[in-house]
């Protein structure tokens, strides 16, 4: 494996190519901790709850999708990412995942078809449900061709199709995956009440560990709790500790 030094929001890091797409990991300044999160898509976007997850003690890991809608290939190659990392590195087995929009759907898919490589899922305005992305309730994404074209289905297909993230919340439960996640409740591309509503309710009502912010007259971006990313960097450490404690 070749490695090629680089530097990230003022940290240092590698990138590599596994499996011939472009990878990344960035370390902490200070003491590892072992642990390390991965963000599943976009990983330039609004950054700062990873820079302060850095500043904690955790490694940041990425590698680039084939498409944005966590296609069975992508997510089984993501798989084969998380351990690698972890064997490479010396990390953790397990990984906080970090999913904005797309990335939530990537985290989720994730998470379901391999538990035991998720710790902590974090969940920003997370595409549940691919109706939904396809507009064919509120939402206005405009991303209904490039959907289908992703997953080789039409819409009559869709329409049955069961392997949407809400048809999957049972294992995430069954699981003891801890949810973390922030939403707007004016969403205007992945509408709350259609995605991660259904997921907070799930939960809620069969005793599943969650911590939900809404932010009043929020749509689609910016994504992240603006100016208190430390809440949610809190909670996801919490659920984290939660975990290490239910494993000792």
């Amino acid at each position: 494996m070749e490695y090629t030094k680089t530097e990230w929001l003022d940290h240092e890091g590698v990138d590599f190519i596994l499996e011939d797409y472009p990878c990344k990991l960035i370390k902490p300044k200070c003491k590892p901790n072992g642990k390390w999160i991965l963000k599943t898509h976009y990983f330039t976007a609004f950054p700062e709850t990873e820079r302060l997850l850095l500043e904690k003690g955790y490694h940041l890991a990425f590698q680039k999708n084939r498409t944005s809608f966590a296609t069975e290939d992508d997510v089984e190659r993501k798989a084969r990412f998380v351990r690698f990392v972890s064997e490479e590195f010396g990390l953790a087995p397990t990984c906080s995942m970090v999913g904005m929009s797309c990335g939530g759907l990537y985290a989720v898919r994730l998470a379901v078809a391999h538990p035991e490589l998720a710790d902590v899922l974090y969940l920003d305005a997370p595409v549940m449900d691919l109706l939904s992305l396809c507009d064919l309730g509120k939402a206005q994404s405009g991303l209904r061709e490039a959907t289908l074209e992703a997953l080789g289905l039409n819409i009559s297909q869709l329409l049955s199709y069961r392997e949407n993230p809400i048809d999957k919340m049972h294992v995430l439960l069954g699981h003891d995956i801890p949810i973390v996640m922030v939403s707007g409740d004016a969403d205007t591309v992945v509408p709350y009440e259609e995605n991660g509503a259904i997921l907070e309710d799930y939960y809620r009502r069969h005793g599943g560990r969650i911590r939900v912010w809404m932010k009043p007259g929020g749509d689609h971006h910016p994504h992240g709790l603006v100016g208190r990313e430390n809440e949610v960097v809190d909670a996801i450490e919490a659920f984290s500790r939660e975990n290490d404690a239910k494993k000792a």
